[in-house]
């Protein structure tokens, strides 16, 4: 049974510092490509950053490239985000995925994912 656990959010003031880190169990870690995605109220869901299996790619949405870093450890099975200079339009639902396609570039598209965390809440204020 997959599970992707989330943690590190929290309530941060502008300009402040997270990181969010999400541990994954039941897969073979090294062979999921992962991602970041977040909702915040009232919105879809969109892509925040990817990594390929490897850590050796990493693609991320224009609205956080440069503040945000994306990272992996696979002998931890676990991916981070972290997050700094943040904004109070950072505020969301942070949520972590996994992709088990092979042999393509890694996505911006939930709809590459096939599984998912349970979120872990990221509240900016100004």
């Amino acid at each position: 049974q997959v599970q992707l656990v989330e943690s590190g959010g929290g309530l941060v003031q502008a300009g402040g510092s997270l990181r969010l880190s999400c541990a994954a169990s039941g897969l073979t870690f090294s062979s999921w490509a992962m991602g970041w995605f977040r909702q915040a109220p009232g919105k879809e869901r969109e892509f925040v950053a990817a990594t390929s299996r490897s850590g050796g790619n990493t693609y991320y949405a224009a609205s956080v490239k440069g503040r945000f870093t994306i990272s992996r450890d696979n002998a931890k099975n676990t991916v981070y985000l972290q997050m700094n200079s943040l904004k109070p339009e950072d505020t969301a639902i942070y949520y972590c995925a996994a992709d088990r396609r092979i042999g393509v570039s890694i996505s911006s598209s939930d709809r590459s994912y096939d599984y998912w965390g349970q979120g872990t809440q990221v509240t900016v204020s100004s």
